[in-house]
C-alpha cells in the first residue's frame, strides 16, 4: 500500500471554495458609523432572541442549522467521491480509487487470512444508531411549538415526514407556520438551541450498542462514527456515553463532506480499509443506498423506519443484541477470498489455418 496515501488519509481538508469567501475591495469594507451601530444592534437582537453569541455559537459550540435539520444528499450515484488536498496538489477521491489504493499489502493479507475479522471496517451513523436523535428532534419541535402557542399532530406518518425533511420545508410546507425569511430564521435558531440543550442532557446510547462495541473491540475490528454535529459536541457526547474509546475514526461537520456517501468514504480512509470491506450501520433507506453506492455492506436498524422500508439492506435487525461477529463474515461469504488463490493462465489460441475449398489446377 502506498504509504503517502495512508499518512494523508486521516487528514481530510475542505476545499478552499468552502472555507474562504472572495476577497472584497477596500471600498466595500468601509462602513459608516450609523451602519456599524445598526449592525451591532442587529447582532444583539439575534443574540437575545435566539441564545446565540456573536460568533454564531450556542453554549460555546459552533453550530450550523442547515446541516443538522436538513435532508442530506445520498451521493456517489456513479461512484464519484470528493476532493481533498495534499502537499503535491488537489486529489480527487472516488470509490474505485479507494478500493484500488487501500488494497492490503502482503503482510496484511497473511494476517487477515489468519484473523479475517480484522480486515473489516465498521461505520456507524450517529442519528438513531449511536444516539436516539429522532426523540431529540421530535422533542425540540414539540417544545418550539409549545413556545409559539402551536400544536404538532400526533400521527406517526406526519411526524416521520417532519423529521426526514429540512427545517425550512417543515416550517413552510408541512406545519404551515411562517413564510417570511426573518421569522423562519428565528424559529430555526431557536429550534437548534433547544436541540443542543437536549443533547447535553443525553446520557446513554442506543440499547445494546456498548455490548456490541465490546465484542468488536475484542475481535479487533476498527470502528468509525459519522455525524453532522461539530466535533466538540460529538466527542463530548461519546465521552458521556462511555463510547469514545471504541471509535478510531470520527467524521464530523468540520470534515466538510457534502453527502452521506462522502462521509462513508471519509470514514473508510480514516479506518485504512477499502470501501468494499466496510459495513455501514444505518436506520435510513437513503443511507443504505449511499452505502451500496460506495460498494459497502449495509446493516439496517428497524425503528425509525419500518422493516418493509429497509428491504434493500444486506441485514436488518431490531437492535444490536441480535448481532454477533459471525454475522459480519456471513455478509462477505458470497464474495469469497482472493488470498493466494491460484490464477488461471490465459493462453491465446492460434487462429485456425484457412482451408482451400476450390481445387487448384497445376
Amino acid at each position: 500500500m502506498n504509504t503517502n496515501m495512508r499518512s494523508s488519509s486521516p487528514l481530510l481538508q475542505l476545499r478552499p471554495s468552502l472555507c474562504f469567501s472572495h476577497s472584497l475591495s477596500p471600498s466595500k469594507l468601509i462602513l459608516s458609523k450609523s451602519k456599524r451601530l445598526n449592525l451591532v444592534q442587529h447582532r444583539l437582537v439575534i443574540k437575545n432572541s435566539s441564545g446565540f453569541d456573536g460568533n454564531g455559537s450556542v453554549n460555546g459550540f459552533p453550530v450550523k442549522p442547515n446541516k443538522l435539520f436538513m435532508q442530506e444528499a445520498i451521493g456517489a450515484e456513479y461512484g464519484e467521491g470528493f476532493e481533498t488536498f495534499r502537499l503535491d496538489g488537489p486529489l480527487k477521491v472516488d470509490v474505485d480509487y479507494l478500493n484500488d489504493r487501500l488494497q492490503e499489502g502482503f503482510l496484511k493479507r497473511i494476517r487477515y487470512a489468519m484473523k479475517p475479522d480484522e480486515a473489516y471496517g465498521l461505520i456507524f451513523s450517529w442519528d438513531n444508531v449511536v444516539s436516539d436523535t429522532r426523540a431529540l428532534k421530535l422533542n425540540a419541535w414539540k417544545q418550539l411549538a409549545f413556545e409559539e402557542g402551536k400544536e404538532i399532530p400526533n400521527e406517526g406518518d406526519f411526524q416521520r415526514l417532519m423529521l426526514s425533511a429540512g427545517a425550512d420545508h417543515v416550517l413552510r410546507k408541512i406545519l404551515l407556520w411562517e413564510t417570511t425569511e426573518s421569522e423562519v430564521d428565528r424559529l430555526k435558531s431557536r429550534l437548534l438551541q433547544i436541540y443542543y440543550d437536549n443533547l447535553l442532557k443525553l446520557e446513554k446510547p442506543m440499547d445494546g450498542l456498548k455490548e456490541w462495541l465490546d465484542a468488536l473491540c475484542t475481535a479487533r475490528i476498527p470502528c468509525a462514527v459519522v455525524s453532522s454535529l461539530d466535533r466538540r459536541n460529538m466527542v463530548d457526547a461519546l465521552e458521556r456515553f462511555g463510547l469514545k474509546k471504541y471509535f478510531q475514526g470520527l467524521v464530523s461537520e468540520e470534515d466538510g463532506m457534502e453527502s452521506m456517501a462522502h462521509k462513508f468514504l471519509s470514514a473508510a480512509m480514516k479506518l485504512d480499509r477499502k470501501p468494499s470491506k466496510c459495513v455501514v450501520f444505518e436506520d435510513d433507506p437513503r443511507g443504505i443506498t449511499a452505502a451500496h453506492n460506495c460498494t459497502m455492506m449495509a446493516v439496517a436498524l428497524i425503528g425509525a423506519h419500518p422493516a418493509y422500508d429497509l428491504v434493500q439492506a444486506d441485514l436488518a435487525v431490531a437492535n444490536f443484541n441480535e448481532l454477533s461477529v459471525i454475522n459480519l463474515r456471513r455478509l462477505f461469504a458470497n464474495k469469497g477470498s482472493t488470498f493466494m488463490d491460484r490464477q488461471k493462465q490465459i493462453i491465446e489460441k492460434t487462429p485456425l489455418k484457412r482451408k482451400l475449398t476450390i481445387d487448384t489446377i497445376f
